[in-house]
């Protein structure tokens, strides 16, 4: 089997792609240090789904690294050369979660932009800002998914077009450098969520753009 998409994880945001990348009609590995999660995970998401450990190079053209921040950067460090060509794209959040009130990257930079600086593979941004069980759905109470997508022009563009084919709405902001805007937005969407005074928002159906 042609393995279009890799993605590298086993939790809620890795599922929730993984079903996404299926109803886009793409062939899928998934990749993970415990051997077993991600066994599991592909049996679970069947349609011949490929698994393995994540010390194994990735066979998707596109790598979604599915993973927190710092373990996204010791993925991309210990895969090398294997990334090579590739168009990774990075869901992270860098952010302080003992106070909710920081990021963790140095001022003027992104999570997205020091991957970057690890690899010679394309990095893209992008599902920052979506929650996993609307993006599983590809919708939030019936209205498509928007997906803010931050990268070159080519690796943007391929993103874009899964993001369409996945039935969601890609909305290409521009270079790399937007990730900033993108992590910082999402630091404010987190804020929000630990704050008790909106216990009773609703994330699912509440963070579309409107248009």
């Amino acid at each position: 089997m042609s393995i279009d998409i890799t993605i590298i994880g086993t939790g809620n945001m890795a599922r929730a792609l993984s079903t996404r990348a299926l109803a886009a009609g793409k062939n899928l590995q998934v990749l993970a240090r415990n051997t077993e999660a991600a066994e599991s995970l592909a049996a679970e998401l069947g349609q011949g789904t490929a698994s393995g450990n994540a010390t194994e190079a990735p066979a998707g053209n596109i790598v979604i690294l599915a993973l927190p921040f710092d373990a996204s950067k010791e993925y991309v460090q210990a895969q090398g050369a294997a990334l090579d060509a590739k168009i990774l794209i990075d869901i992270s959040n860098p952010v302080d979660f003992a106070t909710f009130d920081s990021l963790t990257t140095a001022h003027g930079s992104s999570a997205a932009e020091e991957i970057a600086a690890l690899t010679s593979a394309s990095v893209v941004k992008a599902f920052n800002t979506n929650f996993a069980g609307p993006l599983a759905a590809g919708n939030a109470g019936g209205a498509t998914q928007d997906i803010f997508i931050a990268g070159d022009d080519a690796s943007r563009t391929a993103v874009a077009e899964f993001v369409t084919a996945a039935g969601m709405r890609p909305l290409e902001v521009g270079g790399i450098h937007h990730a900033r805007e993108l992590e910082g937005f999402q630091l404010l969407m987190m804020a929000m969520q630990v704050n008790p005074a909106l216990a009773d928002f609703n994330w699912n159906t509440s963070l579309q753009v409107a248009g």
